[in-house]
């Protein structure tokens, strides 16, 4: 019996939509890629395959899980299997330097970006980008890794000379244009099917990049489920009713022209109303307490959509 396949790393992402597939009675089972092999010399089993490989899978231990996890999506698609976030839906997970270029041949803005590989490097990309402030992330990221804010050349020396610089995984670290905003948030816009589902406006007041899983690894400054002694005013994370901007067009034909069926694109307006977009999330995640407050829920939604291509 045909069923559904969900490729991933981590089981606390998977809960939400293996309870909904379960209300659906919708057949499922999960590949776990931490380790495996991949039999060249056999078919895949026939069935419908969700690719949710993760691009921060090193922090938990699981250093190689995309490389597994590209060898498998190759040998699915070679059989001509359904591929739901297929090979390239996962190169654009695991690096930002294809996303942005990505993203720019679609016609959609990102900050100035430049990629650096040696400390050295670092600081001459820095010199280059020519900003007052700028930020530095990794280009295999997730979870904000290496997300850090500087105002001036001397600060970068001091982090990258410390202790505490982090080395990117893959050896890419971005140097990239601060956008300033008016006010301290983003807006992340969730898409099943390739479509346009819901917009997240995002509190970012104690960090710059939040993860929207309710079972996030982030320090707790970072995390919206982290504790906290202070009184929350507003939830970090709130759906935005009616939300409609023409961005959201441009978003639908990027993912349609890269063959990505399930992402979060993440942007920032700047106090001209401009959007830059910096981040495309295709192993994307869902507040819980956000979607029960909006009645709107992203893995209920995929899961339906599981179910009626199983059935056609």
């Amino acid at each position: 019996m045909s069923k559904i396949y969900i490729i991933h790393e981590n089981s606390e992402w998977t809960t939400h939509l293996t309870k909904r597939l379960e209300e659906l009675e919708v057949p499922y089972e999960e590949w776990h890629l931490d380790q495996g092999i991949v039999n060249l010399t056999e078919e895949p089993r026939e069935g419908i395959f969700y690719n949710r490989m993760s691009a921060s899978s090193h922090t938990r231990g699981h250093r190689f899980a995309p490389e597994l996890a590209s060898a498998t999506l190759a040998w699915l698609e070679h059989h001509n299997r359904v591929v739901f976030n297929g090979s390239n839906a996962l190169r654009l997970e695991l690096s930002k330097v294809l996303q942005y270029t990505a993203l720019n041949a679609a016609g959609i803005q990102t900050p100035k970006t430049i990629a650096a590989v040696g400390k050295k490097n670092i600081f001459k990309a820095a010199e280059e980008l020519g900003e007052g402030s700028f930020i530095t992330k990794h280009n295999r990221a997730g979870k904000g890794l290496g997300v850090r804010l500087f105002h001036s050349l001397e600060a970068l020396t001091e982090y990258v000379e410390g202790q505490t610089f982090e080395d990117p995984v893959d050896g890419i670290t971005l140097i990239q244009q601060y956008i300033q905003a008016p006010k301290p948030f983003i807006t992340r816009c969730e898409f099943i099917d390739g479509k346009f589902l819901y917009a997240v406006k995002v509190d970012t007041s104690e960090g710059f990049e939040l993860c929207p899983a309710d079972a996030c690894q982030i320090d707790d400054l970072f995390c919206p489920t982290g504790e906290s002694n202070q009184a929350e005013v507003q939830p970090k994370f709130e759906i935005i009713e009616g939300f409609n901007d023409p961005i959201i067009k441009k978003y639908e034909q990027f993912l349609k022209e890269n063959n990505i069926k399930v992402a979060g694109i993440e942007f920032i307006r700047n106090d001209k109303g401009e959007i830059f977009t910096y981040d495309v999330n295709t192993n994307t995640n869902y507040n819980a307490d956000a979607e029960i407050v909006a009645g709107k829920f992203g893995m209920l939604e995929l899961a339906k959509v599981f179910k009626k291509a199983l059935n056609n």
